[in-house]
């Protein structure tokens, strides 16, 4: 059905964005993400130019992680004197924005609503203070009872739990070695890329107002370890990861052509949601088939490239999720586009700042102001969890051509591309040949130790640890001339019941 002779007010289009930076003087001062999502939403009214915060029929809000509330929905909805019919608070995802954005223009073309807010916040910088100071905050009381959200370890096996591969910043490593390998390159020449690609971050982040770190570095700067960008899980150092410690709120308002057009909101501040895609990886990284790529970013980018004609290069303003260097070169790849792409209009979640989930609500906020200035065409794609949740939309300045899909998975196509998964064992002995790897440093730049994700003599998967002790494996690991993947060596038994490997 072409979009024009689609009835207007199943057209859903952007027309508000706002966000707040928050920078307490003192610690007591600063504002509650509660108080962050109202004014992040009185500012996206503001923008749009008309009152449509009483309208809200639909809202959805990012999780927070700085701060536990009873049913923030209701306390948001409260705040703005509003009863939305739908009303939700969703669970831990990076790419959880840019599923409640496509959901939201999903609701506007069935009908159910005319006005929608998609909004995030976080208050970590000033939680994170007053818990060092012990400070107590004026804020709604956190709520002790409230479930916490399931992360990390709740989806892991327990041998990658003792073994400190269980979190974001020690589990991206493996994809960062195998794709690097798999590509061909040495480990110099992969962290000259994400040198080189985070660099192309911060001068963006420089450029944001909105940003939390306003400064332009040099690859070498980025990659080179020293006591204030010290190593933390190789080969990421402390300017190569996303910084959490920030206060920031970001909301976008949505609404139906009709409603637009009727509220008088210039047609240039409007921008279209041409569709989008999600899939998603099974949530124990270790049930997975490979690590040099992931076949739900490739289906859910590919789909993204078809809403666009069949070809990344099609898009003029994109923004490629950055928790860590290899989710954006591994996107880059199956998107067609060369080292030296733009990968942001934000400035990415180590210099623009990481506000845990929420950080692509900025990035759509960026987007639509880079399409309101004259770009064209724009792919916001978002992740969560470990290389797990996937999610893309694509937003213009033209209306598209046909109605907006309802259905927007792509997880068949994934699936469809899934090899063999090896067995997990955690007892195995002989030769083991390395699938991946990373090394964990302490906080002061010491080696803990090193794990190695290992494919044994009659082809199951393992993790072994290296201990900081063997000097010779490490070596190995770390060379910057060649890769260890596909290296071997023998597998032996620890006292404690744990895999060790240490190389031929």
């Amino acid at each position: 059905m072409a979009n024009q002779a689609a009835s207007e007010d199943r057209i859903p289009v952007i027309v508000g964005t706002g966000e707040i930076v928050d920078r307490p003087k003192e610690i007591t001062e600063g504002l509650e993400p509660l108080a962050l999502l109202e004014q992040a939403l009185k500012r996206a009214e503001q923008d749009s130019g008309a009152k449509l915060l009483g309208e809200i029929g639909s809202l959805d809000i990012v999780n927070f992680l700085s701060w536990r509330y009873h049913d923030p929905a209701r306390q948001l909805s409260d705040r703005l004197g509003i009863r939305p019919k739908h009303a939700y608070y969703g669970p831990v995802g990076g790419e959880s924005p840019i599923r409640y954005l496509h959901e939201a223009a999903q609701r506007i073309a069935r009908g159910e609503c005319s006005v929608a807010a998609v909004c995030g916040a976080e208050a970590q910088s000033t939680a994170t203070k007053a818990e060092r100071a012990g400070v107590t905050l004026p804020w709604t009381p956190f709520a002790k009872e409230a479930e916490e959200p399931k992360r990390g370890a709740a989806f892991q096996k327990p041998t990658a739990v003792k073994l400190g591969v269980y979190m974001p910043v020690t589990v991206y490593p493996f994809y960062e070695a195998a794709s690097a390998a798999h590509w061909g390159q040495t480990p110099r020449e992969a962290m000259a890329e994400s040198g080189r690609l985070w660099s192309a971050y911060s001068a963006v982040a420089a450029q944001n107002p909105n940003a939390w770190l306003k400064r332009e570095f040099t690859s070498e700067e980025i990659t080179t370890p020293t006591p204030d960008n010290r190593l933390i899980a190789w080969p990421y150092t402390k300017l190569m990861v996303a910084n959490p410690s920030v206060n920031m709120g970001g909301a976008l308002l949505m609404t139906s052509l009709a409603k637009a057009r009727a509220a008088g909101i210039a047609e240039d501040r409007l921008i279209h949601v041409q569709g989008g895609a999600s899939a998603e990886e099974p949530r124990d990284y270790l049930l997975r088939d490979r690590f040099f790529e992931s076949h739900a970013q490739n289906a859910v980018l590919k789909a993204a490239m078809d809403l666009a004609g069949g070809s990344g290069k099609a898009f003029d303003a994109i923004e490629l999720y950055n928790c860590f260097p290899c989710v954006p070169k591994m996107a880059r790849r199956t998107l067609g586009l060369g080292p030296d792409v733009q990968p942001t209009v934000n400035g990415g979640l180590t210099f623009f700042g990481a506000p845990l989930n929420t950080y692509m609500t900025h990035a759509a906020c960026a987007m639509v102001r880079k399409l309101r200035g004259g770009a064209r065409l724009g792919l916001l794609y978002g992740q969560g969890g470990f290389v797990t949740k996937q999610h893309a939309l694509v937003l213009s300045r033209q209306a598209p051509e046909r109605a907006l899909a309802q259905h927007s998975s792509v997880q068949a196509e994934a699936d469809r591309h899934y090899g063999a998964v090896p067995e997990f064992v955690t007892e195995a002995s002989g030769n083991g040949s390395v699938e991946s790897f990373t090394v964990i440093y302490g906080r002061g730049g010491e080696i803990s130790h090193g794990v190695v994700m290992l494919r044994t003599s009659d082809h199951a998967r393992a993790l072994a640890r290296v201990p900081a002790t063997d000097q010779n494996t490490l070596a190995h690991l770390l060379d910057m001339e060649r890769t260890p993947v596909g290296s071997t060596g023998a597998i032996v038994t620890a006292d404690d019941g744990v895999l060790e490997w240490r190389v031929n």
